[in-house]
């Protein structure tokens, strides 16, 4: 008999002894009972025979894990303070049943660099990891693609990273365009039978360039050759549920591992890889109009100066985006008598109005309710919405303007990758006059005929409890004004009450990241390390005295600072109390080190965090 420790996929345990007649390759994908129930695991290694009794190992599957997936994983479970399983839990194995078959076919390049493009592309290929710092319109796609061609005569493959919202139809009718059958995509949105399609061509080798979001990382790729995150500074590569991995963090150390190329692109780079990388900068675009900033000292509302340039804009034929950073159609219900805004029973945050299915909604926990006609403290029938949202925008915009055609374009109304498609098709036909979004408006949609953008909430954004509030107000900025202004000379109408700030780096980015980094040294990333560490109950107190128990035993290691240790911003998410613990440091080893030690069952790890509410 054969014994082997099996880490079982997506499960906290630690790994466990298992027992085989024959002998099992290391990596290979197993089926194991536990607890009565089949599941799968990961054959680590060889042990001696047990003085315990052991299981029998199911089924050996055809399915295996490569060496490089297992130090993968290793890296995973040590650095962002979680399980082998939980690792191994987000990769897709190989299969010993396919073999690539597909030769790489030659491509007919039409693409044609300019100088600037050109010393771009040489500066990135001879550096491991380099970061593309290029603006809107400036042909950091061009680059990407000749950089691919590149690889590709060297008969290897490309993984190319884009932020979820990011994943176009218009990138990948482009890419389709340029290479054919050899580019696939690799997101949620894909349908089961989609997805086993797409895997198949990456197991036989036919899919030479990968698409997708955060999870592609973790497909069965061989012959890697070159990695890119693009659009890197995005939050959304950053996972909110365990592992709590950064998908551009991964990326990197994937090009050590791996021996291949990453390259990092934004118009608007986060100031961690500013700082970290190697850049190169590619300014101006392919497009000789100009913008013209107009900024308005208002709080969150349409005013008759937006309502001015939206019907002047109208009356020239020429279409508008409206920005706003909620969605729904107010933030919160507030009772005017007593002040009491509407909250989730299971979450301290107020609800969010969705008109169109006449209910709030918590954005947190998904609990939905009809819309109250009285306040739940003083019974007041005086309520009022404070935050205007994407809805209610719309809503006014047609009160206002006439016969105007006005669509909303945020996750509650584009909930396919189809609906994504018809939605920009509408609007580049010229089907729709005024586009109402949030965040989604900036990412990486091409609009052929904006002459106007409309931002409001900057304030919001500046205002959150956020070291980077600043780095993603600004970039917010940039990214929806670069939607404008493709074809003809256009305008930005900022709503803002911090005009000295947003006018002095709206249009050099470049100095607003030097100047961030004299506000960060010493005190944050990517100066120093931070982690945040989470503890949730529904019974309150237990919660917060698992965070004093280890908060206690933390404040023992000198190299490690206790920023604080209290409630979390949000007291309450799906009727759970939450408290944290934020911790300093400059070496990332000291703080894992220090957290092994400490951690109790409840701590929930947060290495590198973005979330501070």
């Amino acid at each position: 008999m054969n014994y082997y420790t099996v880490s079982l996929l997506g499960s906290i345990l630690e790994p466990l002894t298992y027992s085989f007649s024959e002998k099992i390759p290391l990596f290979t994908k197993v089926k194991v009972t536990l607890n009565n129930k089949e599941l799968y695991g990961v054959v680590l290694e060889a042990v001696d025979a047990q003085e315990f009794k052991t299981l029998e190992i199911l089924e050996i599957t055809q399915e295996f894990f490569s060496k490089k997936q297992y130090e993968l994983a290793s890296f995973i479970a040590s650095y962002y303070i979680c399980s082998l399983g939980e690792a191994f839990g987000l990769m897709l194995p190989f299969s010993s049943a396919d073999t690539s078959t597909h030769e790489f076919a030659e491509i007919n390049s039409k693409i044609i660099l300019s100088e600037k493009q050109t010393k771009a592309l040489d500066f990135l290929q001879q550096h491991k990891v380099a970061l593309l710092f290029g603006d809107t319109g400036s042909g950091k796609t061009e680059i990407y693609m000749k950089y691919f061609e590149k690889v590709l005569a060297q008969k290897k493959r490309i993984l190319f990273l884009m932020p979820e919202i990011s994943l176009t139809p218009q990138m990948a009718h482009r890419l389709q365009e340029h290479f054919g059958n050899a580019f696939i995509m690799w997101h949620s949105k894909l349908t089961p039978k989609q997805k086993k399609e797409t895997l198949e061509k990456v197991y036989d080798g036919s899919a030479k360039i990968i698409a997708g979001a955060r999870s592609s990382l973790f497909l069965p790729i061989k012959d890697l050759g070159l990695i890119v995150v693009d659009e890197e500074h995005d939050d959304s590569y950053k996972s909110s549920s365990r592992p709590r991995y950064n998908a551009r963090d991964l990326a990197v150390y994937m090009g050590q591992l791996y021996d291949v190329s990453v390259v990092l692109g934004s118009a608007t780079p986060s100031l961690t890889s500013y700082v970290k990388f190697p850049h190169i900068r590619l300014k101006g675009g392919h497009f000789n109009s100009t913008k013209e900033f107009i900024y308005e000292a208002k709080e969150e509302s349409l005013t008759p100066l937006i309502f001015h340039h939206l019907k002047n804009t109208l009356f020239q034929k020429k279409q508008s985006i409206v920005f706003l950073p909620t969605r729904a159609n107010f933030k919160y219900l507030v009772c005017k008598d007593c002040g009491t805004t509407h909250q989730c029973p299971y979450c301290s945050v107020g609800m969010s109005i969705h008109q169109k299915s006449n209910a709030i909604k918590c954005h947190y926990c998904n609990y939905m309710e009809p819309i109250p006609k009285i306040c739940s403290k003083c019974g007041s029938d005086d309520l009022s919405s404070s935050r205007l949202g994407t809805a209610e925008a719309l809503k006014e915009i047609q009160e206002q303007i006439e016969d105007v055609r006005v669509e909303q374009f945020d996750r509650d109304t584009i909930t396919t990758a189809n609906k994504l498609k018809k939605a920009l098709k509408r609007f580049n036909d010229k089907e729709v006059d005024i586009l109402v979004g949030t965040q989604m408006l900036s990412k990486g949609h091409d609009y052929h005929d904006v002459e106007l953008a409309v931002v409001l909430g900057m304030d919001n954004m500046l205002s959150i409890p956020d070291y980077r509030s600043r780095e993603k107000a600004l970039a917010s900025l940039i990214q929806i004004a670069g939607r404008s202004g493709r074809a003809s000379d256009a305008k930005v109408l900022v709503q803002t009450f911090n005009e000295e700030f947003f006018k002095a780096y709206i249009e050099n980015y470049e100095e607003f990241l030097e100047f961030e980094k004299l506000f960060r040294e010493g005190l944050y990333p990517p100066y120093k390390k931070l982690c945040r560490i989470l503890f949730a109950d529904k019974n309150g107190l237990k919660a917060q005295e698992k965070m004093r128990e280890m908060e206690e035993k933390l404040r023992v290691f000198e190299n490690i600072e206790v920023v604080g240790a209290k409630k979390c911003a949000i007291e309450k998410v799906a009727n759970k109390y939450r408290f944290e613990i934020l911790l300093r440091s400059d070496k990332a080893v000291d703080l894992i080190k220090a957290i092994r030690m400490c951690k109790n069952t409840m701590a929930e790890i947060d290495m590198d965090p973005i979330d501070f509410s």
